[in-house]
């Protein structure tokens, strides 16, 4: 099972700061896909994306225990 932590927005969005789902084995962009079909308020196309505190592509491949985040981006001056 893999730890997938949402923040701002998308925190909002999904109804919970974390989810658990069997990512393992999946890519970065089939998380988002599967995740973007579950919960249809969430668009993840221009996030950030972290495997164990370490910025990820959407090709990494996620394995059990990883915990994913995923990061908005951010404005500010």
């Amino acid at each position: 099972m893999n730890n997938i932590l949402f923040f701002a927005h998308l925190r909002d969005a999904v109804g919970r700061d974390s989810v658990q789902l069997d990512a393992s084995g999946k890519t970065v962009a089939e998380l988002k896909q599967l995740i973007s079909d579950k919960y249809e308020a969430v668009n993840l196309e221009h996030v950030m994306t972290a495997i164990n505190e370490e910025f990820a592509s959407n090709e990494e491949v996620i394995h059990d225990g990883d915990a994913v985040a995923f990061i908005p981006p951010v404005s500010g001056g």
